[in-house]
């Protein structure tokens, strides 16, 4: 009969075993998703749009805008943003580019502006409060006002 020493050959096994398990589990952290929202320009789209086309060219050619402004003329906004999300981190923003399209009061194209993250701030697309250009009032003014004081 022959006579087997087992002692240490589990740890062979083990070893390998937690080699695969960290290997596997590294692996996932260098996924990352790169998610888009809003408006995506097409290559070339803006270049199709010369100064004085009308506001349907323009909607032909872009589609419907983001949103618009009727302040001092009309403007279309188209509004994009280029998120990444790797492994377990937050996502954040890592491009985000406003088209602007200014229109006369013909409604023909006056100006075109393409807007980035380097022209100022992120663009909250979830925003739950309207930022105003008026006064911010603290705790205090609030109280002062309460009692006509200010």
């Amino acid at each position: 009969m022959r006579s087997v020493d087992r002692r240490g050959g589990g740890r062979g096994a083990i070893a390998v075993a937690i080699s695969l398990a960290t290997a596997l589990l590294l692996s996932g952290c260098g996924f990352t998703q790169t998610y888009y929202h809003g408006y995506v320009v097409q290559e070339g789209a803006l270049e199709q749009i010369p100064l004085g086309a009308t506001q349907e060219q323009v909607l032909i050619v872009l589609g419907t805008p983001s949103t618009v402004a009727t302040v001092n003329g009309e403007v279309f906004y188209y509004i994009s943003e280029r998120a990444e999300k790797t492994a377990f981190l937050p996502q954040r923003v890592v491009n985000q580019r406003v088209i602007a399209v200014y229109f006369d009061k013909n409604r023909r194209v006056e100006r075109l502006a393409d807007y980035g993250m380097q022209d100022g701030r992120i663009f909250d697309f979830v925003s739950r409060t309207t930022p105003t250009a008026g006064k911010e009032l603290n705790y205090l003014s609030y109280v002062f006002k309460i009692f006509g004081k200010d």
